[in-house]
């Protein structure tokens, strides 16, 4: 079942929203309120979350407050990876969560906290165990990214790649699955956070892991889910059909879903990042995906 609407990912990241097409934010503001209030047209009562930030920064928060986008969502969200891209030590998590919990009234959700094993599966194991000592408790969702390393012959959702160095290949090392399917080191270790801890996991167009995924899913007695539709891909050939086989494989997970990401065609720019042309259109495609999976 649809448990919440996130709107967007990461706003405050470039690899996910050109602000430099819009400098303070104004129309990501606009889109976001006409969209929250699609979706709540469609479905009344169902949780709309301010997609999550990264890097958490208050200011935005602040922003997005000024502007009205908080008068129409019911929860904001934040990302964290302390020991991969942030430049905070993972001990600073209670008090970086208390930074927005202090600018807002609203629930503040962890959408995405995670480990790559980059470096070693050490790494990952402490670092989960560590996370779910700092953070259990402190929020009403914390979702862990993810169950399944990103396969490497697939780009990275980022916007620079290969120029970022050793950031870029990070990405690929997030799972607590390696890609040939077999279970990394800190697996045991995630089955002690459920179901505190739920999952992130993004699915590509037609991706060919969503019934591993949805395996792996019912073994570790996951509950929660974040994953996501992209407007970006509801312009290619037999989006629907792919939207619909997705949605029915997690219809048994309480699933937040993020809508995101402007079809190149319809940006002020030719990229997924882009601010779109007509910000009305998001709102239609937020409200037509309510309607058709949580109605």
């Amino acid at each position: 079942m649809i448990e919440a609407v996130m709107l967007w990912n990461e706003p405050n990241n470039l690899s996910h929203w050109d602000f430099e097409l819009d400098t303070n934010w104004e129309i990501f503001a606009d889109m976001t309120k006409l969209a929250a209030r699609a979706v709540a047209s469609e479905r009344p009562g169902l949780p709309r979350v301010l997609g999550g930030i990264s890097p958490i920064d208050p200011n935005f928060i602040l922003n997005m407050r000024d502007k009205g986008v908080l008068d129409h969502v019911d929860a904001v969200a934040v990302h964290g990876f302390p020991l991969d891209w942030n430049h905070w030590q993972i001990d600073e998590w209670p008090r970086r969560l208390a930074e927005i919990q202090a600018v807002t009234h609203l629930p503040v959700w962890i959408s995405e906290v995670g480990v790559s094993t980059f470096g070693a599966e050490e790494v990952q194991e402490f670092g989960l165990r560590r996370t779910f000592e700092l953070l259990r408790g402190r929020a009403p969702r914390i979702h862990w990214y993810s169950l399944l390393d990103l396969p490497k012959t697939w780009p990275a959702t980022t916007r620079h790649r290969e120029s970022e160095g050793s950031a870029y290949y990070r990405h690929f090392y997030m799972g607590l699955v390696r890609e040939d399917g077999t279970p990394k080191r800190a697996l045991p270790a995630f089955v002690e956070c459920v179901p505190e801890f739920g999952i992130c996991q993004w699915f590509h167009f037609e991706d060919p892991r969503l019934e591993a995924a949805v395996r792996w899913l019912r073994e570790l007695g996951v509950q929660r889910l974040r994953t996501g539709l992209s407007w970006a891909d509801m312009h290619r050939p037999n989006a629907l059909a792919w939207f619909d086989k997705q949605m029915a494989a997690l219809e048994e997970f309480e699933v937040t879903l993020t809508f995101c990401f402007t079809p190149p065609s319809r940006g002020i720019r030719e990229h997924y990042t882009s601010p779109p042309r007509v910000i009305d259109e998001f709102a239609e495609f937020c409200a037509a995906m309510t309607r058709r999976y949580a109605a």
